[in-house]
């Protein structure tokens, strides 16, 4: 059983994690493909209009997912839900795909073709999973996640056909491995308003997802609107997803990995767990980027697979511990 953490413990987590971001921001910076003195590189272009960009992307991106997952194994009360469990990844591949295939070379609210297309069709994905889903205007989160499923399937025998048909497969598929390597301050200034707007709502709605927990005829005991509860949080968790996978490819298991260990942690009160989950996959994914772009210098590894290596046996490793537990 997690023991509750006091006032000061808990003032600590969140120091202590922001120090070792920190600490991670500062070595991100330092480390390329390139060594350049701190000296020089403090007055470089590929300082400021490279590598702090990026670092500043890979962090966003954490946060967003790393949030949307405590949302949605909240809403879901999964611990295997994760951003991707919805369809939102599927969408978004099936867009970007689209645009690259077509070569088509358009801004849509300062993003480009790839992003603003993978974005929209993640939107489009999460509204057909949603409907799918009702029964009696009703939303059941199991069947929330067999939509979620099948429409990624479906979305998978698209992708496979726009492969075959454009020919683009090198260019489709090095997105769909997630990378940062184009990252850009348009891309940050991005993906800011989705990152400050979905931590706010749901730090705001942190006491609705702990009556969650507790099952949805305890959560209306509690005074709880739970069908506008939950379509509210699903928006915004989908939004920020989507905003993630817009810029940056499929990245997946942040949403998975960060919400699950952090609750085994610090317990599932959802007032810490947010912010402390938060900070956790921001630092993930500041690692992890500065490892892709390191560990086999001057050739790049796309993060989505760093992620992967990672993820999958996490994942495995649930599955079976649920199994054990006979749930």
């Amino acid at each position: 059983m997690v023991r509750k953490l006091n006032k000061n413990e808990e003032k600590i987590a969140i120091a202590s994690l922001s120090a070792f971001l920190l600490i991670a921001v500062i070595l991100s910076l330092l480390l390329g493909s390139v060594f350049i003195s701190p000296g020089e590189l403090l007055g470089s272009e590929i300082l400021w209009q490279i590598r702090l960009p990026r670092v500043l992307l890979a962090a966003l991106i954490g946060l967003l997912l790393s949030i949307s997952g405590v949302m949605l194994q909240g809403i879901l009360r999964n611990p295997l839900a994760d951003p991707y469990i919805l369809g939102i990844s599927a969408g978004g591949a099936v867009g970007a795909a689209i645009s690259i295939a077509l070569g088509a070379q358009f801004v849509i609210f300062g993003i480009s073709s790839v992003p603003a297309t993978a974005f929209i069709f993640s939107l489009i994905a999460v509204f057909v999973v949603y409907k799918l889903s009702q029964v009696g205007g009703r939303t059941a989160p199991e069947t929330l996640i067999l939509a979620g499923v099948a429409f990624s399937a479906f979305a998978s025998a698209i992708l496979s056909f726009i492969i075959i048909v454009s020919g683009s497969l090198q260019a489709i598929y090095f997105w769909l491995l997630g990378s940062l390597s184009a990252a850009s301050w348009g891309n940050v200034l991005t993906v800011i308003p989705y990152a400050l707007v979905g931590a706010g709502v749901a730090y705001f709605f942190s006491k609705e997802l702990n009556a969650l927990l507790l099952g949805e005829e305890m959560a209306i005991t509690l005074g709880v609107n739970v069908e506008n509860t939950r379509l509210i949080l699903l928006g915004a968790a989908s939004l920020m997803a989507a905003a993630a996978v817009s810029v940056s490819g499929l990245i997946g298991f942040v949403g998975l990995i960060i919400p699950h260990w952090i609750r085994l942690v610090i317990g599932p009160n959802h007032r810490l767990l947010i912010p402390v989950a938060a900070l956790s996959g921001m630092l993930l994914m500041v690692v992890a980027d500065t490892i892709s772009r390191t560990i086999l210098s001057p050739m790049e590894i796309p993060i989505g697979i760093i992620m992967a290596l990672v993820g999958a046996p996490f994942f495995l490793y649930l599955l079976r511990r649920r199994r054990l537990e006979g749930k």
